[in-house]
């Protein structure tokens, strides 16, 4: 683990693996490297690897202040940490809200994108992904905190009746483990980052009619039972020429952990496929 300042904000990264051209893992909303913490070393075992927090999440620097948090200040500091790093062009993977920042990075940045994988997200708002209850919940987070927010949610998932299977099975071989992690990415997060981030991802503009743009070898990825991605999932792989989809079996959001073997299998696949080319 390493920190560097990146636009006035301390942020914290792993680069692990060695080789010429680095895969690169942005994570989403509320998570942070520990989403990618049991592949870590698989994926340093293919070559460069490289996986860090957004400002305001994980253990990088929680800023206090709304304005520092936006989709373009997450793709400037992407873009900032690549070169500091000494990365002329990587294969660039994004999950969920990651993924959205890593799309907006390839259309900025084309040249700096060898390859992408994009996993679980979108171009646009979900259509399950109604405002009302993610505003509430950033106002939640400014006035009574993130430990708050955490125990409300845990409260709430039992009586989730749209809970995917995936995600209710994970609870039951991790037991207490499980809600511990969770509550470790959410107490870690900034309230003003939550707040700021989620209504971005209710109300960012589409970037449907953009997919076109997208010339390099790219991968989208979903979960079989994550619901609200899977027709957003869809329409990216239907909108990036060349693009292929691969839907991981018995996962939901997060099929790097839920699935992680077959998760694995399309990274690797694709890595050997864009690599290659």
């Amino acid at each position: 683990m390493a920190t560097m300042t990146i636009h006035g904000a301390a942020l914290v990264y792993e680069d692990v693996g060695a080789g010429e051209r680095p895969l690169v893992l942005v994570h989403g909303l509320t998570g942070f490297r520990d989403d990618f913490r049991e592949q870590l070393d698989a994926l340093a075992g293919l070559g460069r690897t490289i996986v860090y927090d957004h400002r305001g999440h994980g253990d990088s620097a929680n800023t206090g202040d709304a304005a520092s948090y936006s989709f373009a200040q997450l793709v400037d500091d992407l873009g900032a940490l690549l070169a500091a790093r000494g990365v002329a062009g990587c294969d660039l993977l994004g999950h969920s809200m990651g993924g959205m920042i890593a799309l907006r990075f390839a259309l900025a940045h084309p040249a700096h994108v060898a390859s992408l994988l994009l996993m679980d997200t979108a171009a646009r708002v979900p259509d399950r992904m109604p405002r009302a209850p993610f505003a509430a919940a950033g106002t939640i987070a400014r006035s009574d905190g993130m430990a708050t927010l955490a125990a409300l949610l845990r409260a709430r998932a039992s009586d989730e009746a749209d809970r995917s299977a995936a995600e209710r099975r994970l609870e039951a071989e991790w037991g207490e483990a499980f809600w511990e992690r969770r509550h470790r990415r959410l107490t870690a997060m900034d309230p003003e980052a939550f707040n700021a981030l989620v209504l971005e991802l209710v109300d960012h503009p589409p970037l449907t009619a953009r997919l076109g743009e997208i010339r390099c070898p790219t991968t989208v990825i979903v979960g079989a039972e994550d619901s609200s991605f899977l027709a957003p999932s869809a329409e990216l792989a239907a909108g990036i020429p060349g693009a292929r989809r691969v839907t991981i079996p018995d996962a939901a959001h997060s099929p790097q952990i839920e699935n992680p073997t077959a998760w694995f299998a399309a990274v690797r696949d694709h890595l050997a496929w864009a690599r290659k080319r």
